[in-house]
């Protein structure tokens, strides 16, 4: 076997886990319709089985003789497994016997991606521990090794991260990125096999010919047409009965055109976009009518998201000079115009309507306009990302760009026959930061509950007949907005009931750096398809930080206390502190992301460069201290001070992300803030970086009568992921949005400040 190829081996397998994970992640995501829920299900998922796949498959390494063979048939079961969890992606939900856009609950979603993710993850996550074997035996058994078969797959993970976030997507469907993965799985695989000598009918000359036969099919398919059949086909079967006619992916997410005779549907990551020529009239008149006419002479109109296919329209009814309107994802718009109607036609050819390409929070910060109106296009705060638009750091932004007598309005779910504790707690939310900002807010109740707030008295005066007046003085022609409509909206009785249906006693404010509003979305969002969990979510609502430390000591006692009857397991301190580590460090770095979004906007690529230099930490620290580890004599003291290195630094970060975002406004600010994300995204990865390879040392050291490599790089390993699925699968859905960014850094430092005591505890400082 030759080194060279191990090393190609193990980089290429780095790569083509986070190729692997990004990919089945957006195809995902389409399925579920995809919120913040959802992505930390899927990616919790992932962790989950890797770290099963590195522990438990990955324990038979020890056993087993031929082992090369085996992490060569991991390799190709990896590139057969990867095309046909993209299949299976598309092809679920009518196994489910559940229609395109049908939204699924927690249940499904999790059983679904766990099957769904199994085969590739779990492979995958066995790679590494065979990968840390062979590469032992190469040069020597000892905790070096596995530092850098860590770094080489790091490397290979950034690598393969910046080709599909910058080059992959943007050319290629998923089948032939997964087909170009699995072909460079098996390509390599001939390479750790060629030459050897050995009988005809040895296992390894099988796995070779294997490996030859499925190197030229992912090859064939790659440049054949066939890839683009089978993408075509099974994007029919996924669309059952849509007949989707355009399916195309962008850096944003995926676009999905489907067309009923005239009818025309535009879906955003599965979710139901825009409809033409037929748009859903009720809902567009409802919220551009009674907007427009709450205003005495509205004159400049932006539209945040939403704007095409019929919204736009409506708007252009009346008088206005100026209509600013603004997407996030340009293809959007590229296809509407590839699939035009005369709707879509004349609203955006329309020399008033002016269109940016932009994060929308980002426009409004940096445009100099002022507006009458201000629409927000997005129905409910359900991730990170919308619920910037819902905040009240964003109110005071766009009411600080709105004319006197200016209007923001909005929508949020509603009912007028049962106000559900979930519902209550989303528009209560939201109410609560319009009334911390604005002076008077209105809202109008329905299935669509609309909400207007303003610093004007107009629009709390405005009366059902000043309403009614407008809209005959200005000659606005409307299909279902009409006097007998108004009158029957704004009957005080249903205010009424829904101010008296929404009394409690509590005020949440949705801020930057405490989302609730995510938190209390997704809650309704649960008790739509998943009932059987709101007790849960009504649980969580309760979390607080006293409880969370509470919590976190309890656990700090209870495994003193087992650690100390079972002084056998003592050594388990150590895999817990990895554990800690894997879970802190996923909430940190998901902290710094979503505070950068907040305060920069969604600039996606500068995201995807956050996520490299975090990564670039990683290799770079775990390569710097691995060159080390044999000169290492106090390891004990070494892996001890990174410990409390974290805890510094999740007291730290909060601090220094959000002191000076007051004043981003100054150029001199701004940038030392930009660069401060970056040192702080390489610092976060690089402490993690340096105890992965120290924790090897010390755990193999202090077991190494009965401890080897393949058993300590597993057991690490699926540590440090299995924390990562912890974090991931609470940080953006509870801890975040509940506790806010301060809190939840604190609370990491009280998790990170337990495994400290134990290691203290039931370890031996070596000097």
């Amino acid at each position: 076997m030759k080194a060279l190829s191990l090393k190609a081996s193990l980089l290429i397998m780095g790569a083509s886990g986070i190729v692997a994970q990004v990919t089945l992640l957006r195809e995902l995501l389409v399925s579920f319709l995809g919120n913040e829920l959802t992505l930390g299900i899927i990616l919790a998922n992932w962790l989950l089985l890797e770290a099963i796949g590195s522990y438990i498959i990955g324990k038979s390494v020890e056993r087993i003789k031929k082992r090369l063979e085996v992490y060569v048939f991991l390799q190709l079961f990896f590139s057969i497994a990867l095309p046909f969890s993209i299949t299976l992606c598309r092809a679920f939900k009518n196994i489910l016997l559940a229609t395109p856009g049908e939204g699924l609950g927690f249940a499904p979603i999790f059983y679904s991606s766990f099957f769904i993710l199994l085969p590739v993850s779990l492979s995958h996550g066995a790679l590494f521990t065979y990968g840390c074997k062979l590469y032992s035996l190469w040069g020597r058994e000892n905790a070096a090794s596995i530092g850098k078969v860590y770094v080489l797959e790091t490397i290979g993970s950034i690598v393969g991260g910046l080709f599909i976030t910058f080059l992959l997507i943007h050319y290629l469907h998923s089948f032939d990125i997964a087909f170009l993965i699995s072909s460079m799985n098996a390509l390599i695989s001939i390479c750790l096999l060629w030459p050897k000598d050995t009988p005809f009918l040895h296992i390894r000359n099988a796995l070779l010919v294997f490996s030859f036969i499925f190197a030229l099919l992912f090859i064939f398919l790659l440049f054949s047409p066939v890839s683009e059949k089978i993408h075509q086909s099974s994007i029919q079967h996924q669309w059952k009965g849509l007949n989707p006619v355009h399916y195309e992916n962008s850096i944003y997410g995926n676009i999905t055109v489907t067309q009923k005779g005239e009818q025309i549907t535009f879906f955003t990551d599965g979710i139901l976009s825009i409809t033409t020529p037929v748009p859903d009239i009720a809902s567009i008149e409802d919220f551009v009518h009674f907007s427009m006419l709450f205003h005495k002479k509205p004159d400049s109109v932006l539209i945040l998201s939403g704007g095409a296919g019929g919204m736009i329209n409506e708007v252009l009814k009346y008088p206005v000079a100026r209509v600013d309107y603004v997407e996030l994802d340009p293809l959007l718009l590229k296809l509407i115009h590839k699939f035009p109607t005369p709707l879509t036609q004349s609203e955006l050819s329309d020399p008033r309507v002016k269109i940016h390409y932009a994060d929308g929070r980002f426009f409004v910060e940096k445009t100099r306009q002022r507006f009458d109106l201000i629409f927000i296009g997005l129905p409910a705060p359900q991730e990170l990302q919308t619920n910037r638009l819902f905040s009240s750091e964003f109110f005071s932004t766009a009411r600080r760009k709105m004319n006197p007598g200016g209007i923001i309005v909005l929508t949020l779910p509603g009912s007028l026959t049962y106000i559900s504790p979930e519902l209550r707690g989303l528009n209560g939310c939201i109410l609560d930061t319009l009334k911390s900002i604005f002076t008077y807010v209105r809202i109008i109740p329905g299935d669509t509950n609309l909400y207007f707030a303003s610093d004007s008295g107009m629009l709390d005066r405005a009366t059902t007949q000043d309403i009614i007046k407008r809209l005959e003085e200005r000659r606005i022609p409307t299909s279902l907005f009409t006097k007998s409509y108004i009158e029957y909206r704004l009957h005080e009785r249903w205010l009424d009931w829904f101010l008296k249906s929404m009394e409690r006693e509590e005020v949440n404010i949705n801020s930057d750096f405490r989302p609730l509003g995510v938190f209390f979305s997704l809650s309704y969002w649960n008790a739509l398809f998943s009932p059987y969990l709101s007790k849960l979510f009504k649980w969580f609502e309760g979390l607080s930080l006293e409880l969370a430390i509470g919590i976190t000591a309890f656990l700090t006692v209870f495994f003193s206390i087992f650690f100390l009857t079972k002084p056998r397991l003592s050594g388990y301190s150590l895999p817990y502190a990895i554990f800690t580590s894997g879970f802190a460090d996923m909430m940190l770095d998901l902290a710094i992301i979503f505070t950068f979004q907040t305060l920069y906007g969604y600039l996606y690529h500068q995201i995807g460069l956050l996520i490299t230099i975090f990564m670039v930490g990683i290799a770079a620290s775990s390569f710097f201290i691995t060159r080390r580890l044999d000169r290492i004599r106090k390891g004990y003291v070494l892996f001890l001070a990174t410990e409390l290195s974290i805890v510094l630094f999740s007291l730290l970060l909060p601090f220094v992300l959000s002191i000076p975002s007051h004043h981003l406004e100054k150029t001199a600010v701004h940038v030392l803030l930009y660069v401060t994300f970056l040192v702080m995204s390489f610092i976060c990865g690089a402490l993690v970086g340096l105890q992965f390879p120290l924790a090897i040392k010390i755990y193999m050291k202090t077991r190494s009568s009965e401890r080897r490599v393949g058993h300590t790089a597993g057991l690490l390993y699926g540590a440090d992921l299995f924390g990562g699925f912890f974090g991931g699968l609470f940080g953006g859905v509870l801890l975040l949005p509940l506790l806010g960014l301060k809190d939840s850094c604190f609370m990491m430092a009280i998790v990170k400040m337990s495994s400290l005591l134990l290691i203290l505890l039931f370890t031996r400082i070596q000097k």
